[in-house]
């Protein structure tokens, strides 16, 4: 088969569905020699140099930068391009397909979070982005759901069909695994880190629950006389200026924790094993997620997880972690107590933690997604 992938998320490497692309892809061009994968994208997606299979680049739009060109892109170039390469098949890995595809379209969806979460719904150009959206994925040939939960989600809210989604899920990228010694020292000095540790990382929006986090955090510092156990934020601080974001430095300060957290921002995707290796504890507050990553790459580093029994994430986690309601403070106390505490706990966490992440891995993914391909096309 001739299978076109919409590549308009390949340049973005710290971004979810980016991630998601890239290690699809490398695994596919692996295990699929006999299909020919065509990578669609806008001018200079490629620039780094990263190409595992063949590329094409689509003609410059004369569209504003910003959501117009993508719409345009996602419209109008990719079902050209689909014509103009023969293509048996698209797919487009995230949820914006053409309205109309001249060939068979496979679709993944991530999440239904401007469905779920009034908050993020945007503007009312934003809505109607998301509205042609759906309509376009209503028109599909299949979806590729990243957890039983999501697809559980699209049937209901989209109506679906549910004998036309396959559950392929995610994984944690190779790298991530428990880190060296050597590794570690050289993270810890780096970021200044403490000797002991509660670890978020990830975005700082507020489904996110980093705020219930450092309100736990306080709760349990003030309950146990704990000074030298720290919290620390990895990720994007965002400025305070709308619901979606909320004050977490603020927030710090008014909980009087200034000495006792540190915000990181973004930190390199080859800091991410030694840091997950480092922290005691890896908390996972968030209330909705499609698949829910960072746990499963704190499991697959050695780090005991305290996750939010929410959505996706007991599916992604399991009996690997400590599943607590995230807005139930005295539980999620209680339980972040009990991870740095209990030693036998915790070793019994990591054990189960490190097989659950082996049962996750991109090739499995990748092979499930082959086969959706081939129920796609008939």
């Amino acid at each position: 088969m001739r299978i076109g992938i919409s590549a308009h998320f390949w340049p973005n490497l710290t971004v979810g569905s980016g991630q998601y692309l890239r290690h699809l892809v490398r695994e596919m061009a692996r295990l699929a020699p006999g299909h020919t994968l065509i990578l669609i994208g806008e001018k200079g997606a490629f620039a780094d140099g990263e190409r595992p299979v063949e590329t094409y680049e689509v003609p410059p739009s004369r569209m504003p930068a910003g959501r117009p060109a993508k719409l345009w892109f996602e419209q109008v170039a990719v079902p050209r391009a689909a014509r103009a390469l023969r293509l048996d098949l698209l797919h487009v890995p995230y949820l914006a397909p053409p309205l109309f595809s001249p060939v068979p379209t496979v679709v993944t969806v991530h999440d239904l979070i401007p469905i779920l979460l009034p908050a993020y719904r945007g503007s009312l150009r934003k809505r109607a982005y998301f509205w042609l959206d759906v309509q376009a994925v209503l028109r599909t040939d299949r979806l590729l759901a990243v957890s039983e939960h999501t697809k559980r989600d699209t049937i209901r809210h989209l109506r679906y069909p549910a004998e036309r989604i396959d559950v392929t899920l995610e994984a944690a990228a190779a790298q991530l695994r428990p880190a060296d010694p050597t590794a570690i020292l050289a993270v810890r000095r780096r970021h200044d880190l403490p000797e002991r540790f509660v670890l978020y990382l990830g975005d700082t929006d507020v489904r996110k629950g980093v705020h219930r986090l450092l309100r736990a955090f306080a709760r349990w510092r003030a309950e146990t006389g704990d000074s030298q156990t720290g919290l620390v934020i990895a990720g994007p601080l965002h400025p305070p200026q709308d619901p979606l974001f909320p004050d977490l430095a603020g927030l710090a300060q008014a909980l009087e924790l200034d000495g006792a957290v540190r915000f990181l921002g973004p930190v390199a995707e080859s800091d991410k094993p030694a840091l997950y290796s480092a922290a005691a504890v890896f908390a996972f507050l968030s209330e909705y997620e499609g698949f829910g990553l960072p746990p499963l790459e704190a499991l697959a580093c050695g780090t005991p997880v305290l996750a939010s029994n929410r959505s996706s994430i007991p599916e992604i986690v399991g009996t690997a972690g400590a599943l607590v309601d995230p807005f139930a403070e005295p539980e999620v106390v209680e339980a972040l107590g009990r991870l740095l505490r209990d030693e036998a706990w915790r070793a019994e966490l990591q054990r189960r933690g490190l097989a659950r992440a082996g049962t996750l891995t991109w090739e499995r993914t990748a092979r499930e997604t082959l086969r959706a391909y081939e129920r796609s096309v008939p």
